[in-house]
């Protein structure tokens, strides 16, 4: 097996994809593609002109797009973990997945490129609005996350795999507040996730890179 991964280690939507190989322990050749590491930037866009990342590669054969990604590798690298459940389980976990990267990282991102913006370029008014549907997604995430560890019952799934970066940076554009107590244990339980720790740690080198300031809490 020849699993290459590029990807970022600051990354959220490249978490997503680390913490499926991480929780299932897959062998894989991480391709940083950091301006540190000279070359694998342009290897990335050689193999996908859009360069956007994470891209899998296995054997020559290119995978993009997370959810994708890892469906691939439940289908052709399984592991101990069914990333997604057949029946009513199944259709919740991709809806949640969906949810996670449209209505909490899509919502947090125009404050982050308002923050990135050169002066006078900004989007205030975007950023403003992203903050609003970002905490009406934080009210229906308390008010409909089950009582279970995860966000479907008790097995780590897809779902959980986008929500972990998903609200840990999200938490840092605006905080969760104390007023969401489901949601805020959550989170918790995911960052305690080890899989989840190993992407956070390999992260922290990257913080300088937040445009709003990294917070100690995490």
């Amino acid at each position: 097996m020849t699993l290459e991964l590029f990807a970022h280690p600051f990354s959220s939507y490249c978490w997503k994809v680390l913490i499926a190989l991480y929780a299932d322990e897959t062998d894989f050749t991480y391709r940083n593609v950091d301006p540190s590491c000279p070359g694998e930037m342009a290897a990335l866009c050689a193999l996908w002109p859009l360069g956007k990342f994470p891209l899998l590669v296995d054997n020559g054969r290119i995978i993009a797009e997370t959810s994708c990604i890892i469906e691939y590798l439940q289908v052709h690298h399984p592991g101990a973990n069914v990333w997604i459940p057949g029946g009513e389980d199944g259709l919740r976990v991709r809806f949640l997945d969906r949810f996670f990267d449209l209505h909490i990282q899509g919502n947090m991102q125009p404050s982050v490129n308002h923050a990135l913006r050169p002066e006078g370029r900004g989007d205030a008014y975007g950023a403003e609005q992203g903050l609003r549907n970002l905490r009406t997604s934080y009210d229906w995430l308390d008010a409909n996350l089950p009582d279970s560890e995860w966000a479907v019952g008790d097995r780590f799934t897809l779902a959980d795999c986008a929500a972990a970066p998903a609200l840990f940076y999200a938490a840092w554009v605006d905080a969760i507040g104390a007023e969401r107590p489901r949601l805020n244990a959550y989170r918790g339980r995911l960052l305690a996730h080890p899989a989840v720790v190993k992407a956070v740690n390999e992260a922290r080198p990257y913080r300088h890179y937040f445009p709003l300031g990294a917070p100690d809490r995490d």
